[in-house]
């Protein structure tokens, strides 16, 4: 809110430019945040009554990979991921494929290139938020109420693949490998959930569903007022699907019913979400959950490795809807048919939020 002392785009414009990014904030000592960080209190008030006592010793699911080619354990697993999918939107996956190492080596790759002086980082400041490699504060900064205690560096992998010299030397080698394994890990996930909804395991490739991938390495810095803003704001993701890697360091958080769970990452484990895009095209069948992250208390950042999958082909029509397969007259669909323009400017047009694209297509 602008007033005689304080004018809010002014002092986003002034940070933004800085290009020191929450991290330089972090490390530079301050003992208190900038105003434009300073969540309403209605937003804040919510974060007092996080994982209440009842709720502390409830996790997402945790699936186990292993055996998924036995005839005896597939059908398990796909029951177990649905069951995920519906109830949750969110699971962790052990057993996955991809080794401890990797896990290790990407998360520390992600963490050197934000370690880097903010002069170093600031040289990929300049990018498109829909293309290339792009480091900077809150892809919302300019749309949102308040910023959000983060920083971050986005790689858009496919369909088009950046300049391999445009991304940081520091971590570019481990960028390219981990858009293989994610790739991996979530097709043989789709496969699972396309099985779920009774549909041909190839379906969901064969729809394009992982051909746009986005990689995004997240810094969650240590934040002296933990109590006056978040990491990342209450949303849904607009995908297909996402698959994260993080760290130790807690923070992550997923509404399950009227309270917020916090997510204890297993170690060597990987995070799984179903977007927006999933629930449509799944007429409902799979949930696409409000999560945040709340802001660091800790010395030691709360590093985020998020894969963003959705699809490269739409229909020639240029719309999309929930599959036709899916559809009868005991189950007819719950949202109507969308534009590929509708989704696009759903998303860019202002801060982060809770499903407001699902609610306009309902039915």
């Amino acid at each position: 809110m602008a007033s005689a002392d304080y004018d809010r785009m002014k002092e986003v414009k002034e940070f933004s430019e800085s290009k020191i990014g929450v991290k330089g904030l972090s490390d530079s000592g301050i003992t208190s945040i900038p105003r434009i960080f300073i969540h309403p209190p209605q937003t804040l008030s919510q974060l007092k009554s996080t994982s209440s006592s009842s709720f502390s010793s409830i996790h997402i699911p945790v699936i186990d990979l292993s055996n998924l080619d036995s005839p005896h354990h597939r059908p398990k697993i796909v029951d177990q991921i649905r069951e995920a999918s519906k109830t949750w939107g969110f699971f962790q996956v052990i057993n996955h494929g991809v080794a401890l190492s990797v896990l290790e080596e990407t998360v520390n790759a992600v963490k050197s290139f934000h370690d880097q002086p903010h002069q170093v980082k600031a040289k990929h400041s300049v990018g498109e938020e829909r293309r290339g490699v792009v480091y900077t504060s809150n892809n919302d900064l300019y749309r949102s109420e308040a910023a959000t205690w983060h920083d971050y560096l986005q790689v858009w992998m496919a369909p088009q693949p950046p300049e391999v010299e445009r991304m940081p030397e520091i971590c570019r080698r481990e960028v390219i490998a981990w858009d293989t394994h994610a790739k991996k890990v979530a097709e043989t996930l789709m496969e699972l959930l396309s099985e779920g909804l009774g549909l041909e395991p190839g379906k969901f490739k064969e729809l394009t569903f992982s051909d746009t991938r986005l990689f995004v390495g997240v810094c969650y810095p240590h934040c002296p007022q933990p109590d006056l803003t978040m990491g990342l704001a209450s949303h849904t993701d607009p995908t297909v699907l996402t698959v994260l890697l993080q760290n130790h360091v807690p923070g992550l958080q997923v509404k399950h019913g009227d309270e917020w769970v916090d997510v204890k990452p297993v170690p060597g484990g990987l995070i799984i979400n179903a977007g927006d895009f999933l629930q449509i095209v799944s007429n409902g069948e799979y949930n696409s959950i409000q999560h945040r992250v709340i802001a660091n208390p800790c010395k030691e950042p709360r590093i985020s490795i998020v894969m963003f999958f959705s699809l490269a082909k739409w229909k020639e029509s240029d719309s999309y809807g929930p599959l036709p397969e899916l559809l009868s007259p005991e189950k007819p669909a719950i949202y109507r048919n969308f534009t590929k323009q509708e989704y696009d400017d759903n998303f860019y047009s202002k801060g982060l939020d809770s499903k407001s694209f699902i609610d306009k297509i309902r039915i």
